[in-house]
């Protein structure tokens, strides 16, 4: 899962920061035809570039969710007790804030990029200086809660397979692996 969601995480990070780049070269020239194709450029990479960064969040937080119910499931089936299932709540709570805090910040910087459009029915003071600092806030934060997911995905591969050398161990003692009386073969 480490490398897939590394993977993932490079694309999503890759097309904030394409995001980030088209917007800081828009021009100033609000009415010329070349800065409003600048602006529609980066508004619609914005539309696409964010889902896939929440999507690459919410892989996260289904794989914690479903490895926390595997988990979960053996323990009782073979009586490991509640701490491998501890540990798994201990690491999805740890990338559960930063995970929510970049979904937010990208809603925001969504947000405030639209009231800086010049074209917008709504007006704001400051908003290009606003959504200018929340983009490069995304950015950062996208980046940092990616490296931390990464981890704690890591962290919790090894409790999977701690947990899978226990259930080995258990069926080994138990006689459990052993193959089932062969059938004679009619010749």
């Amino acid at each position: 899962m480490t490398r897939i969601f590394a993977t993932l995480s490079v694309v999503g990070n890759l097309g904030l920061v394409l995001v980030f780049w088209l917007g800081w070269k828009i021009g100033d020239d609000a009415l010329s035809v070349e800065v409003r194709k600048q602006m529609s450029t980066h508004f619609l990479s914005a539309l696409a570039a964010i889902p896939v960064a929440m999507l690459v969040h919410s892989v996260a937080f289904t794989y914690f969710m479903g490895t926390g119910r595997w988990i979960e499931e053996t323990s009782e089936a073979y009586r490991l007790g509640p701490e491998y299932r501890d540990k798994n709540i201990k690491l999805k709570y740890k990338i559960l804030p930063g995970m929510m805090l970049c979904i937010g910040l990208m809603l925001a910087t969504g947000a405030f990029g639209a009231i800086s459009d010049p074209g917008a029915n709504m007006r704001m003071a400051n908003s290009k200086l606003i959504h200018f600092s929340l983009a490069i806030t995304t950015l950062l934060a996208n980046l940092l809660v990616t490296w931390k997911e990464w981890q704690e995905i890591a962290r919790n591969g090894v409790l999977v397979e701690a947990v899978m050398d226990r259930v080995r161990q258990i069926r080994k003692e138990k006689g459990l692996d052993k193959p089932a009386n062969p059938q004679p073969t009619k010749a």
